[in-house]
């Protein structure tokens, strides 16, 4: 290997993603509930925070910032997307995000990516046409005219019941669909989101803070190069797989941005045992001497992202269940990994029962390559299923819940051990 190149073990590699992410240490004890600062804090370690409607435990968008800072007030979530000025708005990133206003503006070159996309697959959106159609144009006018709305607001506007028959999937309205059209490419935001977690779609002239709309037009090459940079910080470690995943970019303009990067010194390459290459470490970054902390992570959440990566550093083959035939699962429904130091220990299928106050334990398995081996410094199933109930009191009192409960129902190779620590586990 060449001299500039770093040479990490894997617990090095993991370490320092796990300090990237926030994730290294335990959370501080805090007097007040974090709310605002701590919020932005994670979204400027992280760049963005996925939205996803699945709220089986919480909203997905949620979890990452409860993960690094402990029970959080959400209602800052809701000050930061609905009032001026905003610290946050809506777009199509890693899927679609919550990411700063500044951010909204780089990713032009994505929205612009996304509207050429539909026209090569003959102007359509999940099978729909919809780019020149009468009803975007309409919807357009809606918007600009009435303001921030819903989707059933616009289609009362629109006029019509506005659904189609047929075989598409989607039960969306003709307003629905037109207004995700312009929400993927960028010419329509939000303005936060009601009670009914529907989205406020607005124009981004209304929505974005006046010194965002006053600064000149992001050069695409710039603010590629910059959103890698962000990636590369996020993840500490990564491959190109890794840096395009992030914002769900092309890989040849990204590798030219980290090829760029490297030569500036933002990027530093590096050699990962057992990780193919070509790998990047951001030059910030740092290897702790340890990692203690604890968290339960959503699927969502960045640090799990991308799978291969995952499955590399942390020895875990991680997939989202949801959609699965319950007969063909192979952790549950919707399964949180649980990290405990440097390792993902064990996987959690939990439910928030609120109509009961109690948080359900569907299953928990020990994680595949996280078996316990003192001379390797990862725990047994005793501390494991001590730790794990520990973080579900704490999770629980965030939701609002009384209790945690492991029913008889409940499967998996750790739920004997958790369930002798969830009467008398302490929070």
């Amino acid at each position: 290997m060449a001299a500039d190149v770093d040479h990490l073990t894997r617990s090095q590699a993991r370490r320092l993603a796990l300090r990237a992410s926030g994730l290294d240490r335990p959370r501080a004890a805090r007097g007040a509930v974090p709310g605002g600062r701590a919020l932005q804090q994670v979204v400027g370690r992280l760049g963005l925070l996925q939205v996803d409607s699945v709220n089986v435990l919480a909203r997905a968008h949620l979890v990452p910032v409860y993960s690094r800072t402990g029970p959080w007030d959400v209602a800052a979530l809701d000050r930061a997307t609905s009032r001026a000025p905003r610290r946050l708005v809506e777009t199509w990133a890693h899927e679609a995000s919550l990411v700063p206003p500044t951010t909204f503006r780089d990713l032009a070159f994505k929205h612009a990516a996304n509207r050429a996309g539909i026209e090569r697959r003959g102007d359509t959106l999940h099978g729909v046409p919809v780019g020149r159609s009468p009803e975007v144009a309409a919807v357009r006018r809606i918007v600009d005219e009435v303001g921030p709305v819903t989707a059933r607001e616009a289609q009362d506007l629109l006029g019509g019941d506005g659904r189609r028959s047929g075989d598409w999937g989607w039960s969306w309205t003709d307003a629905k669909r037109a207004l995700e059209h312009l929400f993927f490419v960028g010419e329509l935001t939000t303005s936060g989101r009601n009670a009914q977690f529907e989205r406020r779609y607005a124009l981004p002239d209304r929505v974005l803070p006046p010194e965002v709309l006053a600064a000149p037009p992001p050069d695409p090459a710039t603010a590629r190069r910059g959103l890698v940079e962000v990636a590369a910080r996020a993840h500490g470690v990564a491959s190109l797989r890794c840096l395009a995943d992030h914002w769900r970019t092309a890989t040849a303009p990204t590798a030219a941005a980290v090829a760029e990067l490297v030569e500036e010194g933002v990027l530093v390459p590096v050699d990962v045992e057992g990780w193919r290459g070509p790998l990047y470490r951001h030059r910030d970054a740092t290897v702790p001497r340890r990692a203690h902390g604890r968290a339960l992570l959503s699927p969502f959440d960045p640090l799990v992202w991308e799978r291969t990566r995952t499955e590399t550093l942390f020895g875990l083959r991680y997939r989202l269940e949801i959609y699965v035939p319950a007969a063909a699962r192979v952790w549950g429904y919707y399964v949180l990994p649980f990290l405990l130091g440097e390792r993902l220990v064990a996987l959690v299928d939990l439910k928030a029962d609120r109509r009961g106050g109690v948080l359900q334990v569907a299953a928990a398995h020990r994680a595949p390559g996280a078996a316990a081996d003192p001379a390797a410094g990862a725990p047994g199933d005793a501390e494991v299923a001590h730790e794990l109930a520990c973080e579900l009191r704490t999770a629980a009192q965030w939701l609002g819940l009384a209790d945690v409960a492991a029913g008889p129902e409940a499967a998996g190779d750790l739920v004997a051990a958790l369930r002798r620590e969830l009467p008398g586990a302490a929070a």
